[in-house]
């Protein structure tokens, strides 16, 4: 026996970094996101008494200092939205007095209609925009399967009929010229706001007058605490989505907003760089999201959005996310796509 301890002791490293690189395997990018959590946002710019540059007037009601862990207003003086700076009854007031109502915009084509769709649009009429007269717009090749839905007084839904595509990247593409197109077509002659959501995605929380502003932005749930150097800006110099400057947040396109020009401009832009890339046969890493991103860099929102409002729940713990508004959805990429 003690002459097989010399073989057992010389095995023992190895043994030691296979049993380390399954475990880092497995646990590594909870890890990872744990540690990325701990990494401190920038800090608001501003000082008590200064007032936001960007924003809506209501805006002004917003307690910046209220959360000192989390970055409340960006560089360009607009504000981030998070739980704790804002009383939602000034908000709904407001806006109930201005008679604002909302566009919301949900594409839901091929399998993603029958997964999603009517968990998104149920939970929507119990969180999104309480109050607000809202259409849902929702966009898909099967009109015919987009089944009714219990709508509340001044809220009703239209269905737009879109092409079947057969790649998703072409669909995540493409849906911006169909957005543009509704809005010149209805949306802006009924609704002073728009809002363009993935489906796969459930509400879970107030998503309220608050978020309305000129030109809305969301803070992606992934990237919010990683330095700047990690974002995954589109860097191909062939590419008309292709981001040549450190670039300010990452920006989420599962979830973007505004005033109706405000959307018609940013998707008439997004699709102009889609088509200029087709052109030069080339494709940005992350389709519409990085054209939103380069778009974004150059034209600065006026309202960010915290990850609250579109919230993974496997990032993990994170101390700073109090409210859950919406979720991710479980996906199913391998037999949806």
């Amino acid at each position: 026996m003690m002459r097989f301890l010399p073989r057992v002791r010389c095995l023992f490293p190895y043994v030691l970094f296979i049993s380390a690189v399954i475990f880092l395997i497995y646990t590594g990018p909870v890890i990872i996101r744990y540690l990325e959590g701990l990494i401190p946002m920038d800090k608001c710019p501003l000082h008590p008494g200064q007032t936001l540059r960007k924003g809506d007037p209501i805006d002004a009601s917003l307690n910046l200092w209220s959360r000192r862990d989390v970055q409340t207003c960006t560089n360009w003086g607009a504000p981030v939205m998070w739980e704790g700076m804002f009383d939602p009854e000034v908000y709904d007031l407001e806006h109930r007095k201005r008679g604002s109502s909302v566009a919301l915009t949900v594409f839901a084509v091929g399998k993603y209609l029958d997964a999603y769709l009517s968990e998104f649009l149920r939970s929507a009429e119990r969180h999104f925009m309480p109050g607000l007269p809202v259409t849902y717009y929702v966009f898909t090749d099967m009109p015919e399967r987009v089944g009714e839905v219990e709508l509340g007084v001044g809220r009703t839904l239209e269905v737009v009929q879109v092409q079947r595509l057969q790649r998703w990247q072409d669909v995540s593409m493409m849906r911006m010229r169909a957005i543009a197109d509704a809005i010149d077509s209805r949306i802006r002659h009924r609704h002073p706001y728009v809002f363009c959501l993935d489906v796969d995605q459930v509400f879970a929380g107030r998503f309220g007058s608050e978020a309305l502003g000129e030109s809305v932005a969301l803070l992606h749930a992934f990237y919010y605490h990683r330095p700047r150097a990690f974002y995954t800006y589109d860097r191909n110099p062939a590419s008309a989505a292709r981001m040549e400057g450190r670039g300010d947040f990452y920006y989420h396109a599962a979830v973007f907003g505004g005033s109706w020009q405000s959307v018609w401009n940013l998707t008439e832009a997004c699709y102009r760089g889609v088509v200029e890339d087709k052109r030069n046969g080339v494709e940005a890493l992350w389709q519409d999201e990085s054209h939103l991103n380069k778009y974004f860099w150059l034209h600065k929102p006026s309202k960010v959005l915290s990850p609250e409002y579109c919230w993974a729940r496997h990032v993990g713990y994170r101390g700073d996310i109090r409210v859950t508004r919406l979720l991710w959805a479980e996906k199913h990429y391998d037999t949806l796509r």
